[in-house]
């Protein structure tokens, strides 16, 4: 290729050169000198700044994590691999904690710092990255082609200046290999040491150079598959357990299972009438008592004994399967000395399934088949007459017991059943991810300045289909069965059970049997179940140039400056059926969202050394960005970042930033439709105000009409059962959000005491405390927040969420709460701190080069991480909760040869306790010791790899994950970060047990 051209670093792409070809595999902040430098290109740029310079060095905490080490970790998805790293806090998403959402399956995601994945901005190349789950910009981890990433770049601290909205825990950049000749190709096939879980991957890539060396282009191939596993075939989570603590408040019970802890709804039903409550015996034989778990049942109708409840765990997941195809390719070819074009693409195609128990359905409830009265009938009129006819399924025992509850002169009872007929809820989901860059790049004025721009268009659509679901109308049809005494149906038959509306059995309806398990029919199933779809789709377009180099010299080297601007437009909809559009498929309602923005963004960073070379200041420099968006959203937001870096000697490096972050609201966020929501718990601040008194909380309850008119009915504010159970609201996006802004510093030490010979040559240590406080976080609010803030604190702002019945209604109902809407507001705040170290050693060990021992270690420790749902408001603090550990280190041990390589790795994760929100609810109930969380003890996994060399071509490779077998911690049911169906937090602790890989690779 061109020697002017022989690498080609534009402002949106980065290399560290020989760095990571002396080094081990996981670097920090490593410098290489300007010859080095020039060996690998005149100028590079490293993620943390767009300015083009001859080191590498980063005024902001940066880790890489390079190809040798994606390999040695064996990894289907990368994000194995990060979450390895202390940096990184639980993710969203992930194969173990997906199962039971209702859109993400199989989704892998990353969350710097542990303030949420909308805040870690993730980069391919340096360019942005379309999100894959609806109506955010949070990317999918499965998108990226493992083996086609040459290295990951993990920049922490606010980077808004220099990359845009939400980067305020930083940035997450993957850069692709480039300039790649021959053929690279792999196969692994990896299993738990249970036998299940199996996990595979085929992977090619190839690449050459064309046109005398002045383009070259490279293609990839990949399949992965990951089989999932579900919770029945493993012993420990096989049965429906719950934690004793959350039943006797005793600490020493945390952990402890109480087995079994069935569900209430039963496959063979329970009905409810006024005084007594039926179900069946595991020999089909009717009994009028229900006992969930317990032994036996007292009073008998046939000779049943308990337990009579029903095992979700045998259908629930521990880890989705997921399936993915990908394609990746990129290009590049110089047109002339200065300017080339250069081109990547991007697709991946996800298959995931998901598999948890039978809907539960009941009779009553805001989701239930009857949610007005909350009573099925067990007879009814005929069609044009008064006369009462009997629901032929219905057991006599069951008809004497009824009673008419609701004053329309026919009996009814009350049921809840699991819908074993229906089989598992099953979903699956396909999601199809495209993107594609184009662009040029060039050098000007003699190779003193370097510019980009480029064209990225990426889109994600989804798919999923869902089983298992009803159709409530049609199921309330289909429990209104009669004898067809009188041929309604015109058959000739006068002693079938037919449907009694006329119009659902022109539509196909079948009577449903729901007394006993298995009984109602296939013809019943397929007029009442309800297939749900849910559909996704993202669009982001990216516009920008770039520019970055050196202005003039200065007496301590170059001025360095970049500048760049950027136009990007997204839009994103999410579509459910109509079914869940109406709430009729026993579920809440869920609208349908839609929404679309754009912006303009512009930015300038400079860079000036002002010593150098000096006693005292081998290097002193400063530096600053900043950069102005305009959204069509929120109008013109501002970010900027001051950066500072003394070297007073060779060996030691002082840094340290300063920035202002922000992150604009997302389309979720902004435009999500109102979804309906019944919350349970809540207690109306109103309750027992007086005609005088109560302070202002009494003042500003009887501003409302509706409650005066009630207090002036009875005296004091009344309400009954159904008032307090009858409130709802919606949960959804508000349109007018504006930005989160986020203050943040860091400020650290790179120590490479090289001057000390010996085993230090070639030690390097860092040290970097990190501090970051956002402001206008965007949440919903806690229902109970808003009644305190409107109630007690007078915050007119909080009482518009909330309608109260007017005063015309019955008198004890006047003025109960109807509504209290939880809209995405701008009023929370999250703090940040803690302290990052990291330690990086090799040393050659024989004859060769390749003859070395490495170490690295990453360690980092959270001094706080709270959130306030508002600025005055005191802290919920997650800091050394589960999922949040205090202490958590990773460190790397590799010994490498010509023949061979073996590394072992351990991760630590320290102590960590239950919610202190969870434990403060039962703090009386331990007062021995005064209501203490309980705590999980330090968990350490160790794994282990190793290849063989078996020609210059050839490669064997194996692992061991989770070599020392460690167990995740018990976090049963009813404990505060338990992942239904794992019986631990599966996203924090490693459900699987010992595992092993094996796999060969080839170089050509």
């Amino acid at each position: 290729m061109k020697t002017s051209t022989k690498l080609r670093l534009s402002a949106g792409s980065f290399a560290v050169g020989l760095v990571l070809a002396s080094t081990p595999s996981f670097a920090q902040d490593e410098a290489v000198d300007e010859t080095e430098a020039e060996e690998v290109g005149d100028l590079i740029i490293v993620t943390g700044s767009r300015i083009a310079s001859p080191t590498v060095e980063s005024p902001a905490p940066l880790q890489i994590l390079d190809d040798a080490a994606i390999d040695d970790a064996g990894v289907t998805n990368v994000q194995e691999l990060l979450l390895e790293n202390p940096v990184f806090g639980t993710p969203a998403l992930s194969r173990t904690n997906s199962a039971f959402l209702t859109s993400g399956t199989g989704t892998a995601t990353v969350d710097l710092r542990d303030i949420g994945s909308a805040r870690t901005l993730v980069l391919i190349n340096g360019r942005r990255v379309v999100g894959s789950v609806a109506n955010s910009p949070i990317v999918d981890l499965n998108v990226i082609p493992t083996q086609f990433v040459e290295r990951i770049d993990i920049l922490t601290g606010g980077a808004s200046s220099l990359y845009g909205s939400d980067a305020v825990a930083g940035v997450v950049n993957f850069v692709y290999k480039r300039d790649f000749e021959g053929i690279e190709a792999n196969g692994q096939y990896g299993i738990t040491e249970h036998g299940d879980d199996a996990r595979y991957q085929l992977n090619t890539t190839i690449g050459t150079n064309f046109a005398d060396g002045d383009g070259n282009i490279m293609v990839h191939f990949g399949y992965s598959n990951e089989e999932g596993l579900l919770s029945r075939k493993r012993a420990n989570t096989a049965v429906d357990d719950f934690d004793l603590f959350r039943l006797t408040g005793n600490r020493d019970d945390f952990g402890t299972e109480s087995i079994p802890f069935f569900s209430s709804f039963p496959p063979q039903g329970r009905f409810i009438t006024p005084t007594r409550t039926f179900t069946y015996d595991p020999n089909g034989n009717l009994q009028n008592c229900f006992t969930t778990n317990g032994p036996t049942c007292a009073a008998t109708i046939g000779s049943g004994t308990g337990p009579n409840g029903f095992n979700r765990q045998n259908f629930r997941t521990i880890a989705v399967p997921v399936e993915r195809y990908l394609f990746a390719a990129s290009g590049e070819y110089a047109l002339n000395d200065d300017i080339n074009f250069f081109f990547e693409g991007t697709f991946n195609k996800t298959s995931s399934a998901r598999e948890i128990e039978p809907f539960a359905l009941s009779s009553s409830g805001t989701t239930g088949i009857y949610p007005g009265s909350g009573q099925m009938p067990i007879e009814n009129y005929l069609p044009g007459t008064n006369t009462i006819v009997a629901n032929p399924y219905v057991p006599a025992a069951i008809a004497a017991a009824a009673t008419d509850t609701d004053g329309d002169g026919l009996r009814d009872i009350g049921f809840v059943r699991r819908l074993v007929e229906f089989g598992s809820r099953l979903g699956s989901t396909e999601r199809d991810f495209y993107r594609m860059v184009v662009g040029f790049d060039g050098t000007l004025a003699d190779d003193r300045f370097r510019w980009d721009v480029s064209y990225n268009y990426g889109q994600v659509s989804e798919n999923q289909i869902s089983t298992g679901q009803v159709n409530v109308v049609n199921f309330r049809d289909a429990l209104a069965a009669i004898v067809d005494v009188n041929d309604l149906d015109g058959d000739g038959l006068t002693t079938d059970v037919i449907c009694l509306d006329a119009e659902a059995r022109a539509n196909g309806c079948a009577p449903a049997n729901i007394f006993g398990a298995g009984n109602i029919s296939q013809a019943a199933v397929g007029y009442i179940q309800a297939q749900g779809t849910f559909q996704t789709g993202l669009k982001q377009h990216v516009v920008q140039g770039n520019i970055s180099g050196s202005l003039f010299d200065l007496p301590a080297g170059p001025l360095g400056v970049a500048a760049g601007v950027e136009y990007r437009r997204e839009s994103s909809f999410s579509d459910n059926d109509a079914l869940t559009n109406q709430g009729l498929n026993a579920g809440n309602v869920l609208p349908d969202t839609s929404g679309k923005f754009d912006v303009v963004e512009g930015f300038v960073e400079v860079r000036v050394p002002i010593l150098a070379n000096t006693p005292g200041f081998e290097l002193l420099e400063v530096g600053g960005a900043v950069r102005v968006a305009d959204y069509s959203t929120v109008g013109t937001v501002y970010s900027w970042n001051v950066t500072g870096t003394w070297q007073p000697i060779d060996d030691i490096r002082i840094r340290g930033t300063w920035a202002r972050a922000v992150r604009a609201p997302n389309i979720g966020e902004l435009f999500a439709g109102l979804s309906q929501t019944f919350p349970a718990g809540l207690s109306d601040p109103c309750a027992g105000i007086g005609a005088t008194g109560g302070g202002a909380t009494g003042d500003n309850c009887r501003a409302d009409a509706g409650v005066a008119a009630n207090i002036a009915a009875n005296g004091t504010f009344t309400l009954n059962q159904a008032d307090l159970q009858g409130i709802s609201g919606f949960n959804g996006g508000n349109p007018n959000l504006f930005e989160e802004t986020a203050d943040s510093w860091t400020v650290g030490a790179v120590i490479a005491p090289r001057s000390l010979g010996g085993v230090f040559e070639r030690l390097t240590l860092t040290a970097d405390y990190y501090n970051i406080e956002i402001e206008d976080v965007i949440s919903g609010f806690p229902r109970a927040d808003t009644l305190d803030q409107c109630y007690n604190q007078g915050n007119q702002t909080f009482c518009g969420l909330i309608t109260r019945r007017p005063a015309a209604t019955a008198v004890n109902s006047a003025g109960s709460l109807q509504f209290i809407n939880a809209l995405q507001v701008n009023a929370a705040v999250t703090k940040t701190s803690g302290v990052d170290v990291t330690a990086n050693w090799w040393a050659p060990l024989g004859v060769t080069e390749n003859d070395r021992l490495s170490m690295r270690v990453a360690y980092t420790h959270v001094i706080e991480n709270d959130f306030f749902s508002l600025p005055t408001e005191d802290p919920d603090p997650s800091a050394g909760e589960i999922g949040t550990a205090k202490d958590r280190f990773t460190a790397n041990l590799n010994y490498q040869t010509d023949l061979f390589k073996l590394g072992f790795t351990g991760t630590y994760i320290g102590k960590s306790s239950e919610d202190d929100g969870f434990c403060a609810a039962f703090a009386a109930l331990d007062p021995a010791r005064g209501g203490s969380c309980p705590t999980v003890p330090a968990i350490f996994y160790l794994d282990m790899n190793a290849s063989f060399y078996v020609t210059d071509q050839a490669e064997f490779y194996f692992g061991v994950d989770n070599l020392l077998d460690t167990d995740a911690p018990n976090l049963l049911s009813g404990t505060s970060f338990n992942v239904t169906g794992t019986d631990t937090a599966a996203d924090v602790y490693d459900p699987f047990g010992r595992r092993y890989y094996a796999g060969v690779r080839f170089r050509f």
